[in-house]
This record gives C-alpha cells, sequence and structure tokens, in this order.
C-alpha cells in the first residue's frame, strides 16, 4: 500500500502532494541487457517554514536515493570497477556487461566513497613513492599487521611523519628505509617506537658497495691465457694480427695519461677539466685509476654478439678457411643469434696480408656477474659459477676477503644475529676496500635501526608490495592521478 506522507531531509513529514513525474533509474544489467526502470513518484512541499527546501521527492528505500539515476546496487557495482579500474577501462568494461557509464562518472563515483577508519596500528610501514621520479615524491603508509594502506600524502618530509604519529601513539615499531627524513620524523613523532631499518634496503646497500669494490678491481677479473702449448700452432705464423684496439680505448688511455701528467704538475681536478675539456667527474675518475687498465676495462669487457663465437672462428680463420659465410653457418649451428654482417665485420680487420688471427684468451666476467656471485648464496650458485669464483678468489686476496665479509653479513642477517653488527662493522671499516668501509661508517649513523632490522622479525616487504601496486594504479589512470583520486584508489581497491 502507497504511504500517504513523506519526510523531507530537515526531519518534517508531509502529506501535500506538489506533483508527479516518472523517474528513470538504471539497474544491474540482466543476460547483458541494460535495464531502466519507470517509476512514478510524487513530489511533497514540505511544511516546516524555516526549512530551506520547498518541495522533496518521496524516495523509496533499497531503491532511490536524491538525485541518483542509478539504483544502489548498480551504484556499488560501478563503484568497485571504478575502483579496480579507474576510468577508461571501467567504462569499456561496463558496456562489455551492458551498462552504459562515463568515464567522469566512475571517478565521481570513486571520489564520493569515504575513506575507512585508521583504527588501532603498533607496527607501522612507511616509504616513498615517485609521482615523478627524481622530482615529485609521495610518502605511503601502511598497518604491517594486516598489510593494509592506512594514509597517503604528498611529500617526503620527516615533519608530515611526525604529525600522523603524533595522532597515533599506539605505534610500537616502526619498518622503514635508512632515509633521514623519515628517521628523524619518527623520533619526533614516536619517541616511544622502535624504529627497524628494513633488510632489503640494507643488502641493497652493501650490493652497490660490493658492485663498487669489484668494479674496482674490474681489471683483475680475467682468467690468466691457457699456457698449454699442444693448442698452439705446431708452425708458428710469421704475421699475426692483433686485436684492433677500440677508438675509445686509445682515447681513455691518452686521456689517463694526460690528466696524470698535469696532476703531477700541481693543477687541480677542475683546471685540468678546463685545459683537457673533459667534465669534472671524468677528471675525478682518471686521477684516482691506479693505472689505464683499470679505467679501460669496463669499455673492454663490453659484449658483442660475435664473442662467444671468436674462439671458433679464429681457430678455423688459422686453418685456412677465410669463407665468411662458411664461417656463419658454422657458428649458425653452434647457436649463433645474429647475422651474416656482424661476421664479416668482425673478419675484415684480419684480410690484410697473410697473418693469422690471435688466439683468443677467456673472456672476462662481467663486473655485474662477478657482483651477482659474491652476492648469491653458495648453495644458489650454478656449479660453473662457483667454480669461476672459487678460481678469481684465489686470484685475488681483496676480493676473497670482500665475498667473506658479504656472507658473513648475509649470516648476520638470515640468522637475526643482530648483536654482532658491531664486530661485523669494525672489521669491514679497518679493511682497505674503501666502499664497503664506506657502507660499514653509513651504518654507525643508523645503528639502533640497522641493529633492530637484523634483530627483530619485521621487514618492509609488505610496504614495498603495496607501493609496486600503487606505481600500477598510477600508470592505469595515465594523467588523472592526482592524489586525492589515487589515495581513494590506493587505500578502497583491494
Amino acid at each position: 500500500m502507497r504511504a500517504t506522507a513523506a519526510v523531507c531531509r530537515c526531519g518534517e513529514s508531509s502529506v501535500r502532494v506538489h506533483g508527479r513525474y516518472i523517474r528513470r533509474l538504471q539497474d544491474v544489467a540482466v543476460g547483458g541487457l541494460g535495464v531502466v526502470i519507470e517509476l512514478g513518484v510524487r513530489r511533497f512541499r514540505c511544511e516546516n517554514t524555516r526549512c530551506p527546501t520547498v518541495t522533496f521527492v518521496e524516495q523509496i528505500a533499497g531503491l532511490t536515493t536524491p538525485h541518483s539515476r542509478y539504483t544502489p546496487p548498480l551504484r556499488g557495482m560501478l563503484t568497485q570497477i571504478g575502483l579496480a579500474l579507474a576510468g577508461r577501462a571501467g567504462a569499456r568494461l561496463s558496456a562489455a556487461v551492458g551498462i552504459t557509464v562515463g568515464r567522469d562518472t566512475l571517478l565521481r563515483m570513486v571520489r564520493a566513497v569515504p575513506e575507512p577508519d585508521v583504527g588501532e596500528v603498533e607496527v607501522l610501514g612507511v616509504d616513498d613513492f615517485a609521482f615523478r621520479k627524481g622530482r615529485h615524491y609521495g610518502t605511503l603508509l601502511i598497518d604491517m599487521a594486516t598489510h593494509r594502506p592506512l594514509h597517503l600524502y604528498d611529500g617526503r618530509e620527516g615533519e608530515d611523519l611526525a604529525d600522523w604519529l603524533r595522532g597515533h601513539p599506539e605505534v610500537q615499531v616502526i619498518c622503514r628505509d635508512r632515509a633521514s627524513g623519515y628517521a628523524e620524523g619518527a623520533r619526533v613523532g614516536a619517541p616511544q617506537a622502535q624504529q627497524v631499518a628494513d633488510q632489503y634496503h640494507l643488502w641493497a646497500n652493501l650490493g652497490q658497495a660490493v658492485e663498487k669494490s669489484v668494479n674496482a678491481h674490474r681489471s683483475r677479473l680475467a682468467e690468466p691465457a691457457p699456457g698449454d702449448a699442444a693448442e698452439q700452432l705446431e708452425v708458428e705464423p710469421t704475421v699475426v694480427h692483433s686485436q684492433k684496439v677500440l677508438k675509445i680505448v686509445a682515447r681513455l688511455r691518452e686521456q689517463h695519461a694526460a690528466a696524470h701528467e698535469l696532476w703531477e704538475q700541481g693543477m687541480s681536478k677542475a683546471a685540468i677539466g678546463r685545459k683537457l675539456g673533459l667534465h669534472q667527474a671524468t677528471v675525478r675518475k682518471l686521477v684516482n685509476a691506479r693505472s689505464a687498465d683499470d679505467v679501460v676495462a669496463k669499455s673492454l669487457q663490453r659484449a658483442h654478439i660475435v664473442d662467444p663465437y671468436v674462439g671458433h672462428l679464429h681457430r678455423r680463420w688459422n686453418e685456412g678457411v677465410r669463407n665468411a659465410t662458411q664461417l656463419y653457418r658454422e657458428i649458425q649451428q653452434l647457436g649463433y643469434p645474429g647475422g651474416e654482417l656482424a661476421v664479416q665485420r668482425h673478419l675484415r680487420r684480419y684480410r690484410t696480408g697473410r697473418g693469422h688471427a690471435p688466439a683468443v684468451g677467456p673472456k672476462p666476467p662481467s663486473v655485474r656477474d662477478a657482483t651477482s656471485w659474491i652476492m648469491t648464496h653458495p648453495e644458489h650458485l650454478r656449479d660453473e659459477d662457483a667454480d669461476k669464483l672459487h678460481r678469481l678468489r684465489e686470484r685475488d686476496a681483496e676480493l676473497d676477503r670482500l665475498t667473506s665479509h658479504v656472507r658473513k653479513f648475509a649470516t648476520m642477517m638470515t640468522g637475526l644475529h643482530g648483536d654482532r653488527l658491531e664486530d661485523w662493522i669494525a672489521d669491514a671499516e679497518q679493511d682497505s676496500l674503501a666502499p664497503l668501509a664506506s657502507f660499514a661508517r653509513n651504518l654507525r649513523r643508523d645503528l639502533d635501526a640497522v641493529r633492530n632490522g637484523l634483530t627483530l622479525p619485521y621487514s618492509s616487504g609488505a610496504v614495498e608490495g603495496n607501493v609496486n601496486r600503487l606505481k600500477m594504479l598510477k600508470r592505469q589512470m595515465f594523467g588523472r592521478a592526482n592524489l586525492d583520486l589515487l589515495r581513494k584508489r590506493v587505500l578502497l581497491a583491494r
């Protein structure tokens, strides 16, 4: 039975019917077809003289809401689509299931959803993310117990974090990276909380120090050429063509010699850069290098698609096979993925005169490969890589000590032996490996948080996962990911 009265927004009931009209509401699609409900409604006049509303429309619970053209079930469905897919993708999916809606409407629905209550937080995760890398950053806070995003704000200043923490005195543990801003904000806003430096960032910082150390020894990475006379030609050729010297290698050797000559004369690095026309960073690299080999080693390690097959090419060339097409077909059967032109270019340098191609020694590992071997658990290394690392450690005592330091740190980190940290730092500081010693000294600046990170069973893995998810949501919205809309989707889309 239809009610004779309706209630205004001011709470006053009215029986005075002002008029009637047909209201059309879009509902959830059925069988892929859109559903439109035509509903005859009455407009009432409000009898409260103090109410700003003169007339109002009666509402049907569960079916209508003021000023809405969608039923509550459809509005809830579209809101979830907007949270999951944002505007354009959400509109396309809605059209596929028989619902016509614009992308701007979906985004307005997302913005209208109220944010969830933060509640009590004991273990908090903090990390930054980039709106525009290198220029504009924001901060994301995570409840580490539930992995639920709690707050998202513009900037990554410590004072903003301190303001949020003052409103949540129940926080007992704060997981963060080693940024000084977050450390200061946590100290000021939550002095009662333990700060935990994340193990991922500690391991990443150690990896950077290891790579710098290996890079300083890259000229020693190559294994000595095999001296087995049986592998040499029975008759030594009268002419042997040497490997072509790369232009960049020749230029670096000249620049290294010139820079060291001027440095010994007492010129500053800035003056050397002006005289030689080089950037100050390049001059610093040249002056700090102990020899020219340290400078050119990286260029010599540059990989080429023919490199793995040079030994076969030179052997066959010295046997008298000078047809590049035939040699190309031979290495193609060995797995060569490139084209014939690259083979022709490599062999072109040996066609002058009657010379032989040089014997090819083993190619040195790249700095990144050697770093990877050192940073990988010994049980997870391939036998071939483990053997290469073993030989490398036998040849270079400093890289041997570097590997030992890394494995001691890994044991301390995985076993949560934070009590060993100060001994490890002292050993690393006394070593001659400058990048590793610098990393160890840096740990002292945040010693309590680092020790907690190596002792307590907390990590920022959930924070990093949410940051990756945030990046996906941001890119999904192209240029529409303003802070308010991004915040809604991060906090509500699960």
